[in-house]
This record gives C-alpha cells, structure tokens and sequence, in this order.
C-alpha cells in the first residue's frame, strides 16, 4: 500500500512527518499543506527525499480577523465568565462587581499588520478605538488613513499605553518568544495580551495572569497543541478565570475550509501530472 502514496494532504498537522515516514513511502511526490504556516515540517528534510511541498495561502485573513476580533471581545465583557454565571445552579443575580473593560475608544496595539492585522485594524475602528502598530515595514500612508492608525517603530512602545495588545505574526527565529515575562512587565496591569498567531511567540502568561502584572488573556494558540492535562497546568492556567483558550478556530468555517482544500487539491493535482505547483514552499 505504501508505494501507492504519492500526495498527502495535512490537516491540523496531523499525519507527523518524519524521515520513518518518508522513507516508508518511496513515490511520494508532494506534501500539500492545510494553511499558510510551514513551523511544523522539516522542508530541507523533505526536500532530500525528492519530495515537493505546498501551503495554502488563500484569502483567509478576514475569518482570522474575525477570530482576533471576538477574542478581544470576550475578554473585554467576561462573556465567557457570564456565561457560567448564568447557567450556574442557584443563581438569582449577577453580581454588581462582575465588571469587563470597555472596548469603545480603548487603546489597541497591534504587533504584525500583514493581512490578517491589517483587517483586525479595519475591524477595530468600528469600536472607535485608537490603534498604534508596529510591523517590519510601514504601512503605505493611505493605508494608515484608511483605518486611522499610526507605526511605533519599537515594539516596547506600543505595549506600554495599551489596553489590548494583540500579537499577529509569522513564527520565525526573530518573533520565536517575542512577548515574554519582560514585555508582560511592560504592558498595563489593566491590559489584555491576545495571541492569534503560534504559541511560541508567548510564554506562558500564568504567572503574569496569577499576580495582576496583566488582566486577562485570549490565546487562539498554544504550545503545545493542544495543551497537555498535567496537574501542574490544571492547577494554574487552565484554572484561571482571566484566560481565554480557543482550539485553533480561526479558519474553522465552512467558507475557509472549502477555499483552503480546493488549494490543496490544485497543488496536489499540479505535482502528479508534472505541471508547476501554484503554492510551492521551498526549503530556506
């Protein structure tokens, strides 16, 4: 059966792919991803096998934005929170103290204004909100007009004044732990750190969350995927009330699945009959 494999479609990273896994299949042509990021493969290993690699960089960012954009939403009003509240047994009221942020004309800073940061900034000027970013390149000038926005040309800037700081870049070895325990420092002790992009660009902000250094927290990403049931993470992130986790949901709609199979599948077809892949990732 082995040497019938000659394409493999990955979905949520699964299956592994390893050199017990690519030798074990010797006419395999192509490896067609189900998104944009590439962390999780060895292109250059893949590469000495003769094997060809493909992502899917269809126009997803406005269903990743919208993720961002609820994320930040959620934890602003504690909707996750009230949400127990109000199916909880015996509940007759809600508590007077049981108070969110506003998000109408807060502070935003967004880290990363490719696409996807670029449509939340859209997004967040509908809330009236004043948004500072910081990106490896500026923003054409009608761009920033467009949404109202302005570049911090230093990344401490934008996370000392902000109510939200949302982080929306690629993993490479420079963002690799961007937001660690001295940029938590940095922010407000009323801000809210939200990570849509790879769970390594954060350490784990439990400490920060457990001693007020920040509010709250809304992460579309972890690292591990998913976070594994130890005690120790029961008993401390997992635990808290001031923290959002979602599954990775960001192109998880009908729309978004559709058009990044299709890609897929075009990469895939392209490779088996010889033909130039339109999405072809070559090792760095």
């Amino acid at each position: 059966m082995s040497k019938k494999v000659q394409a493999i479609y990955l979905w949520w990273h699964k299956s592994v792919i390893d050199q017990e896994l690519l030798q074990s299949l010797p006419n395999l042509k192509v490896i067609a991803n189900s998104g944009v990021g590439m962390d999780h493969l060895d292109l250059k290993l893949v590469a000495s096998f003769g094997v060809k690699v493909a992502n899917a960089p269809c126009d997803v960012s406005g269903s990743t934005a919208d993720t961002e954009v609820a994320l930040l939403l959620a934890s602003a009003r504690r909707l996750v929170e009230g949400y127990h509240v109000a199916i909880s047994s015996g509940m007759e009221y809600c508590e007077a103290d049981f108070l969110g942020v506003e998000v109408t004309g807060a502070t935003l800073r967004i880290n990363g204004t490719g696409s996807i940061g670029y449509k939340i900034a859209l997004r967040a000027k509908a809330f009236e909100m004043n948004i500072l970013y910081h990106n490896r390149t500026w923003r054409k000038e009608q761009e920033e007009q467009a949404v109202g926005t302005t570049y911090c040309k230093k990344i401490d800037s934008l996370l000392q004044k902000a109510d939200f700081v949302m982080v929306v870049v690629s993993l490479t070895p420079l963002t690799d732990e961007l937001i660690g325990k001295r940029e938590m420092e940095l922010m407000k002790p009323a801000a809210t750190l939200s990570n849509i992009s790879r769970g390594t660009i954060q350490n784990c902000p439990a400490t920060a969350l457990q001693t007020g250094v920040i509010r709250a927290a809304a992460l579309e990403v972890t690292y591990p995927e998913p976070l594994p049931r130890l005690p120790s993470l029961l008993i401390t992130l997992l635990k808290l009330e001031n923290i959002i986790i979602t599954p990775h949901l960001s192109i998880k709609t009908g729309k978004a699945t559709y058009m990044i199979t299709e890609e897929a599948a075009e990469n895939i077809l392209a490779a088996l009959n010889g033909l130039p892949i339109p999405s072809e990732v070559l090792p760095s």
